[in-house]
């Protein structure tokens, strides 16, 4: 039987391309995966990454600064708010004129800038692991380094990019005007890049210098909304153990219990599959009939449907 569904879709920063011209083409067919699930009458949530985004927002205002003496270096928690803003702009746009084609006239999208605290005695500050920017040679990574300070790792043999601290969210700060608006019906962009990272003293939020993992905040987010299904889309359309080997394996279905048992085993690459599979196991495992599933973009309407996809649950 057919049941309406609370869904909060986490969207990686890398499907939405690396420059404003391959961004706007990109929302276009992300905005018709996300249309399809509002169609068939799914309550849908959006966060989005914003790694390639932010890293950019942040090299164009670093090179201003040095340009321009009287331009103070721009925090990470500023270059946060502006990719939340313009990522938040194409993507609420595409999805309310595809909306729009399809004959939903009234209902209304809309991005909400979003602080998530975070401790600032999380050990992730002493310890940089969030990729950031666009992938680099080994030689531009090098430059990077040398010139700017960066600390530069490689990624799933993917390149090279820069890392930084991403601590673990504690608390949407906004949560209550997300709610409202989603009980009303409306379309929400939130925890855009994982949110906006505040560290709360007395009644002041300061930002933070680190990015939060946008799975992690989806996770935290869909658990206050009391979201039913929690999709993580990724690059690939499951999840596999023993990936890149002889004996790779795919997997449709985990429980929380063997995907836990799988992290143990080092099946999964961190900083690409394995926080999405923890926070996966994070959403599924703090109640009873909540799901999470890891896909592709273009498959999220059938993971829904239990077509395709890894579905992960108690």
């Amino acid at each position: 039987m057919y049941t309406r569904k609370r869904i909060v879709i986490a969207l990686g920063g890398n499907a939405l391309g690396d420059t404003l011209p391959e961004q706007m083409l990109a929302v276009k067919s992300t905005s018709k995966a996300i249309c399809d699930l509002i169609e068939d009458g799914h309550e849908v949530v959006i966060v989005h990454g914003n790694g390639p985004q932010v890293g950019m927002i942040n090299n164009a205002m670093s090179a201003l600064s040095r340009e321009d003496e009287n331009q103070p270096n721009t925090p990470l928690s500023v270059c946060v708010a502006m990719s939340q803003g313009y990522i938040g702009y194409d993507l609420q746009n595409a999805i309310r004129e595809e909306l729009r084609k399809r004959g939903f006239l009234r209902t209304p999208v809309v991005t909400i800038i979003t602080q998530v605290r975070v401790d600032e005695k999380d050990p992730a500050f002493g310890n940089p692991s969030k990729p950031i920017g666009r992938f680099l040679t080994k030689e531009e990574a090098d430059f990077q380094a040398k010139e700017y300070g960066h600390i530069m790792k490689e990624d799933a043999g993917r390149g090279y990019r820069r890392v930084v601290a991403s601590p673990k969210p504690k608390e949407i700060v906004e949560l209550g005007a997300i709610k409202n608006l989603v009980d009303s019906g409306r379309v929400v962009i939130t925890c855009g890049g994982g949110g906006i990272p505040v560290i709360l003293k007395d009644d002041h939020l300061s930002g933070a210098s680190a990015v939060i993992d946008k799975d992690f905040a989806s996770a935290l987010l869909a658990k206050e909304l009391d979201a039913d299904v929690l999709i993580i889309l990724t690059a690939v359309e499951k999840v596999a153990i023993n990936y890149g080997k002889e004996n790779e394996q795919w997997l449709s279905e985990l429980t929380v219990e063997q995907a836990e048992k799988f992290i143990e085993e080092g099946h999964f690459a961190p900083g690409s599959m394995l926080p999405k599979v923890q926070a996966a196991i994070d959403f599924a495992g703090s109640k009873k009939g909540r799901t999470a599933m890891i896909t592709l973009l273009e498959k999220a309407k059938d993971g829904i449907m239990g077509k395709t996809g890894t579905r992960i649950h108690q």
